[in-house]
This record gives C-alpha cells, structure tokens and sequence, in this order.
C-alpha cells in the first residue's frame, strides 16, 4: 500500500529483468504492462526510438493510475546504425551473435517517470537516456552455440545476459549505470524518484 511518504509506484513493464531491477530498491511497486506498438518509425533515430517508447508506456499506464508515479522504459541495440531485436529462437540468436562477435555494440536504454500527482508540467515527466558500449568478444561457434542452450536468452536483444552467463561473451562494457544495460537504469531512476519525492531510507 502507499502513503504520504511512499506514492503508488507502477512499472509499465512485462519484462521481468526489470521487475528484479527495480525490487532492488526495496519499496513496493506494481506491475502492469502495457500494450503498444513498439515498431520504430521510419528514418526514426535508435535514441529516439528508445525515448518514445519509454515515455508512451508510461503515458498508456498513466491513464489506468492516474494518481501513481509511473515507469516506462526501453531499449534499443544497434550495429552499425541498425536495430537489432530480439531473437526468439535459437537459430536467430545464433546468427545474431555471429554478426556480433569481435563487434561494437550499443545499447540506448531510455527511461520516463511519469508522476500522476505532479501540477506544473516540469514535474510531470521527467525522462533521459542512457548509453551503453559493448564489444563483443570473437568466440567460435561452438561455444556460442553452447551458451545459448544454456541461457536461452531469446527475448534479448543482442542474445546475451550480461547479469547471466552471458558476461562470458562480452569484451567489455562502458556505461554510466551498470543497470542501464539489463534493461533499467537504476542510477537515474532513484534520482527521478527522489525529486519526485520517494524516500529510501526511513527510521
């Protein structure tokens, strides 16, 4: 339940590597995902696909809990400039890390708090992005092969866990927020939930 000192807090998400993101924090939040067309538009910036995507979850979630602090986020992978989805199968991953190995990859996670409450526009949204630089290490088949009947991460995009074994796979990692690349980003988020006015640490 809320309070004066703990909003309703609702994640417009399905994706469970964000529901074991955000139950780090430790407060109570709900769960309702949101059922919109997330196909990019055409000529449509990676950056500001990620960022429309994320403020309009929130927004389709808004109007079921207008009163609550609501949090869309997603993501966008990109190689050379184009998306890279999710795989779905095993044979897609196993292409997709093909194109992958020895390569640079971006991930462009995107994040909107959405406050119900809030009167003056500034307050309502609050929105940003984050960046992350992958490298992919050049591993053989087999092994690639391998992990992917271990982990089955077909519903990432870039068919690697990096909070799993899928760490293995990569050569390195650059972002600001480590949690930005699993798929929310945790470092802004609790600084958008503070000027909202959420407590952490209580007597």
């Amino acid at each position: 339940m809320s309070s004066p000192l703990s909003p309703r807090l609702v994640l417009a998400s399905g994706s469970r590597y964000r529901q074991e993101l955000l139950s780090r924090l430790r407060i109570p939040f709900e769960v309702i995902a949101p059922d919109i067309d997330e196909t990019p538009l055409h000529n449509e910036l990676p950056q500001a696909t990620a960022l429309r995507l994320a403020c309009e979850k929130a927004q389709a979630i808004a109007v079921l809990a207008p009163d609550a602090l609501v949090i869309g986020s997603d993501q966008v992978a990109t190689l050379d400039g184009k998306h890279i989805g999710k795989p779905g199968s095993h044979a897609n991953a196993l292409r997709q890390l093909q194109q992958l190995r020895g390569r640079q990859v971006f991930f462009d996670t995107a994040l909107c708090l959405l406050d119900g409450r809030a009167h003056s526009s500034a307050d309502k949204i609050q929105s940003t992005i984050v960046r992350s630089t992958v490298i992919f290490r050049d591993l053989p088949d087999d092994e690639l092969d391998t992990y992917l009947r271990i982990e089955q991460p077909y519903d990432c995009a870039g068919s690697a866990k990096n909070e799993g074994l899928g760490i293995v796979l990569l050569e390195s990692i650059e972002s600001t927020d480590p949690t930005a690349l699993t798929g929310l980003p945790l470092i802004a988020l609790t600084s958008m939930l503070r000027h909202a006015g959420v407590r952490f640490f209580r007597e």
